[in-house]
């Protein structure tokens, strides 16, 4: 197996760890938690402690996080400046909620609006996930349109209560029990699995309008929304083609409804070339959601809208207990702060081309690498166990995580058949970690015998 290397080993050393061991953790888990919580490796890990970039175990041992605590971590664990603003908020009030006033929701609602694609996206409702911001932008959505239809894309991935677990557009990721109705699925625009057998560009971007067709034969003619990542994630990364989200755009207008991006993932500067996902296509959305990194870590949410699309939403007594909260808002408004003054978004872009560069010669070294895609600081690797057949290799995808893992490093999979490697880590990783990146990879892929 690759060998260990610490990936820095001029951090610091970890606080002594004297707490249950992974094994013993693993047995309380196993007898008081329900058993829907999933886990990496066949040995799982007892992550206790972070420190930016990196990760320690209950036995002091190192890690570079590349999957950023599923693309949550944006500016590093345990950052400093987020630290002291959280704490410095808890001494003062831990919690209270919209029934009254606060000076730190206000301010960052502004703060949210200034970083906005449009300014028309001026207001906003802060919830404790993504889940619940993407359940929010529905309701505005028929509520403000007069419709009932929603369309998503196969392959998506919204969230994990029932009305967005609908949304998605994966088996793997949906129960078997009824789903919320009106809810369509569209084509992705996923070239390397072209739904349609086509290649890009002579296919005419198919995949987009073919919604068309959809609303025309499964809905009444008029739809409330339209949502999507503009680069799938859980989906393995899934870039679509520069015409594709501009196309569905003018389709969605044309029959009455909203365009919603799903910025769980995406925004905050992550994919490097803007600040949200949705500008990389050039298209201004009507709702914009937000999760995951918005907060550094913190349960964190929110949904973004005009004021007439949020209008309708006063029609009813509405408040959320932990949204906006304080200690979140303080989390949140240092989170942002940290991203502009240490110019994340311009390392996104920098070391995200190293990564890419780096993948792509691995690429030319190893016929287990299908696809090299991404954007920034979310990057997809697709193994294959052919690339004429592009047959998906998830047993090697689940190999590459156990070996990178015993390297010292966490990356995350992902895909409908859990084929795509994803490398999407906190957004102020250097040069020296995005160079131990590609090394441990280059070990497990010798180690699984791909070479040429």
């Amino acid at each position: 197996m690759p060998q260990y290397r610490k990936p820095n080993p001029e951090a610091p050393a970890p606080l002594p760890y004297d707490g249950p061991s992974a094994e013993e953790i693993l047995a309380l888990r196993q007898e008081y938690l329900m058993p829907n919580h999933m886990l990496y490796y066949k040995k799982p890990v007892a992550i206790v402690q972070g420190d930016m970039q990196y990760l320690y175990d209950t036995e002091g041992r190192q890690y570079l996080d590349a999957i950023a605590g599923i693309v949550t971590i944006s500016v590093g664990h345990s950052n400093p400046r987020v630290l002291e603003k959280a704490i410095e908020q808890m001494k003062l009030l831990q919690h209270t909620t919209t029934i009254y006033l606060h000076p730190l929701i206000v301010t960052y609602a502004k703060m949210l609006a200034d970083k906005m694609p449009s300014p028309a996206l001026k207001q906003t409702f802060f919830t404790n996930s993504g889940s619940e911001a993407n359940d929010m932008a529905l309701l505005a959505s028929i509520l403000t349109t007069g419709n009932q239809d929603i369309l998503s894309i196969r392959n998506g991935y919204h969230g994990g209560s029932r009305i967005t677990m609908s949304l998605c557009g994966h088996s793997t990721w949906r129960y078997p029990v009824a789903a919320q109705p009106n809810i369509h699925h569209v084509l992705p625009g996923y070239c390397y699995r072209c739904p349609l057998k086509l290649e890009y560009p002579s296919c005419n971007i198919a995949c987009a309008h073919d919604v068309e067709n959809v609303i025309l034969s499964a809905t009444c003619g008029q739809v409330a929304a339209f949502i999507a990542e503009p680069i799938q994630g859980v989906g393995g990364t899934v870039v679509p083609p520069p015409e594709y989200f501009k196309i569905i755009y003018d389709i969605v207008k044309k029959h009455g409804g909203l365009f919603i991006s799903d910025e769980v993932q995406t925004g905050f500067g992550r994919t490097g070339s803007s600040y949200w996902g949705i500008q990389n296509w050039d298209v201004e959305p009507d709702i914009m959601t937000m999760a995951k990194g918005i907060g550094n870590g913190i349960p964190l949410g929110a949904v973004t809208s005009s004021a007439k699309i949020a209008a309708p939403l006063k029609d009813r007594y509405f408040f959320n207990t932990f949204g906006g909260n304080p200690v979140s808002m303080a989390q949140g408004i240092a989170t942002l702060e940290e991203i502009d003054e240490q110019g994340l978004q311009e390392n996104c872009a920098r070391i995200g081309t190293r990564l890419m560069e780096g993948l792509e010669r691995l690429q030319s070294q190893y016929p287990l690498i299908g696809e090299v895609r991404g954007m920034g600081l979310m990057i997809g690797v697709e193994l294959v166990t052919s690339r004429e057949n592009r047959e998906p290799a998830s047993a090697a995808a689940a190999e590459v995580l156990e070996l990178a893992k015993d390297a010292g490093l966490l990356i995350g999979k992902g895909g409908l058949y859990g084929n795509v490697l994803r490398i999407k880590p906190p957004m102020c990783i250097t040069e020296n970690d995005a160079d131990f990146i590609l090394e441990a990879l280059d070990g497990c892929f010798k180690q699984l015998g791909a070479t040429k």
